[in-house]
């Protein structure tokens, strides 16, 4: 497997961030799992050690289970010269939405497990495959209708990573109403596809990974929404969709967000695209190919840690371009990775590799991880909430003192 990444002038790849997190352990031994175990020497057998626990990410907070659903999604309007004659742009895809009765279905895996083994094995965290967090999500349980349609808020992921890698934040949106779709961009991101086969990242640079490619893939995404909330399949399988999913989703209430170039591909996306309503950056570089054009005149939010607009020309320009509702916040002590999952489990990987705190915090920075969760939480849960439901948030007015590492910049 090829694993060479392409970093950009500013960018940083997932896989780079994630070499940083072993640099900084590879100070100390790592921590077993388990007690070593002899062969036993006569009929007096140890026991076998317990298999170590799963990682964990913390629950949502919201009033309502979760259920999910796996889409296989294929754009007949964008061949795939890479995929071979006659192929077209193909895309994973998970929707999350508030569920009922969802004992009966089972959680789902943070990532299916042949993409998880791929991506830790490339970063170096292979052994703990086995230790994959399960999600809040059960998968196709049937969706709760409660007589209006659900707002809708699409993911996109940052370069080299995988659609789950921001589970805490779409969870918490799908526990307080909405439904989520994530999107694995092929080609630039680890998923796992319903005949098994596994993508891994192509470091190619003919490959279709720039923002605006991420950003035609959440239009023809969104395209999908629309044929689900006529009520019709947009799986290329024709998979069995969840009880209740098909007419329950609002295409008029949209609105994006993502992580990293997926921030940036969010900017592209609204730019391109009116029916994105509302759009949340999470740290997005604003490196925008094709180049920025054109004013902004719908909300857009930005979560700053290392693309600042005082320390980013793009960010900055980007950001000149907003003509409507606007915010930019920043938590202090916050690095690159702190608006994901990572601040959830990096923690638990360095109790079990035996880091020291300062080489935690060489990896997800100086900000508390609890406080961490609780802000990306709250905050896209309050934009969406106050731009796609019309319910104002205080928390948006300015600071609280309930965040007191939020910082709201000028």
């Amino acid at each position: 497997m090829t694993t060479t990444p392409f970093i950009s002038r500013k960018g940083m790849t997932r896989r780079g961030m994630l070499g940083a997190a072993l640099a900084a352990g590879a100070a100390v031994p790592l921590a077993t799992t388990g007690p070593a175990w002899a062969a036993p020497a006569g009929p007096a057998a140890q026991p076998a050690p317990a298999a170590p626990a799963r990682l964990t990410l913390p629950a949502p907070t919201g009033p309502h289970p979760v259920g999910t659903v796996r889409l296989r999604l294929l754009d007949r309007s964008r061949p795939d010269a890479l995929a071979g004659p006659g192929r077209f742009r193909e895309l994973m895809a998970t929707v999350w939405y508030p569920a009922r009765d969802v004992h009966r279905y089972p959680q789902a895996p943070w990532m299916p497990a042949g993409a998880l083994q791929a991506f830790l094995t490339d970063v170096g965290f292979g052994d703990l495959a086995p230790r994959g967090p399960l999600t809040a999500g059960h998968v196709g349980a049937p969706v709760l209708r409660t007589g209006r349609r659900l707002p809708v808020v699409l993911f996109s992921h940052g370069a080299h990573s995988h659609e789950g890698d921001h589970t805490v934040m779409v969870q918490q949106l799908a526990g307080h109403g909405y439904a989520v779709v994530t999107v694995a961009h092929q080609y630039d991101t680890y998923t796992q596809f319903p005949d098994g086969r596994v993508a891994v990242p192509l470091y190619d640079p003919s490959a279709p990974t720039l923002p605006g490619d991420f950003a035609a893939d959440l239009r023809f995404v969104l395209d999908c929404v629309e044929r689900l909330a006529a009520g019709r399949n947009p799986d290329a399988d024709g998979a069995e969709l969840p009880a209740g999913l098909p007419g329950a989703l609002d295409p008029g209430r949209v609105g994006a967000l993502g992580w990293s170039k997926g921030g940036t591909a969010t900017a592209c996306a609204m730019l391109a695209d009116e029916r994105i309503r509302a759009g949340l950056s999470l740290d997005g570089p604003m490196q925008m190919n094709p180049p920025l054009t054109g004013d902004l005149h719908r909300p857009f939010m930005m979560m700053s840690a290392r693309f600042t607009r005082a320390a980013d020309p793009e960010a900055a320009a980007f950001w000149s371009h907003l003509r409507g509702w606007r915010l930019d916040i920043q938590a202090q002590g916050a690095v690159h990775i702190s608006y994901g999952d990572n601040e959830a489990l990096f923690p638990q990987v360095a109790r079990d590799r035996g880091w020291s705190e300062q080489q935690l915090r060489d990896v997800i920075g100086t900000l508390d991880p609890g406080e961490a969760v609780r802000i990306q939480q709250a905050y896209p849960l309050a934009f969406f909430d106050e731009h796609l439901r019309h319910v104002r948030s205080r928390l948006l007015a300015g600071p609280s003192p309930d965040f007191p590492a939020v910082t709201f910049l000028p």
